[in-house]
């Protein structure tokens, strides 16, 4: 398993200079228009297990930061506990943050586990999601993950 995770480790660190997508600087992934998760509902991850793109008549801000969703419903859900449906590491891959880097996810590509979900990148070279996976172990992943948002969250890397 440690050399899968050098392995990976490295494989992430290739491709830092031929990800097509601009890493964002600072701790939430948001494009231009300051729209999380590429408008993706954050209540259809959580609740639902299910990647769903949202839709304009339904959205809302939440410190600055615009999230949609598919329903009037799901909108409220948020209202009442934005704090509970915000993305795990600013919505940046988990796995890049594990290695100690931001990667924009491919919003398709998710885990959902003990109440969060986490992104993670996706593209003809790389399963970020499957990488993490294939580690069989979460907890240390989440922890080693959590230790370097740390650092990287105010970080323009």
């Amino acid at each position: 398993m440690k050399n899968l995770r050098n392995i990976s480790i490295l494989m992430l660190a290739l491709f830092t200079a031929t990800i097509t997508f601009a890493q964002d600087k600072r701790a939430n992934n948001i494009d231009n228009s300051n729209i999380a998760l590429q408008g993706y509902s954050p209540v259809s991850y959580l609740d639902l297990g299910i990647a769903q793109r949202g839709v304009k008549e339904y959205k809302s801000e939440h410190d600055k930061i615009i999230y949609y969703f598919t329903s009037a419903e799901q909108k409220a859900e948020f209202d009442k506990n934005p704090a509970k449906y915000l993305p795990a590491y600013g919505g940046f891959c988990a796995f890049g943050v594990y290695a100690g880097a931001k990667f924009r996810p491919d919003p398709n590509k998710f885990i959902v586990k003990d109440g969060k979900y986490l992104l993670f990148l996706y593209n003809l070279e790389l399963d970020a999601q499957q990488l993490w996976l294939a580690e069989k172990n979460h907890n240390k992943l989440v922890s080693t993950a959590d230790a370097n948002w740390n650092k990287l969250k105010s970080t323009y890397n």
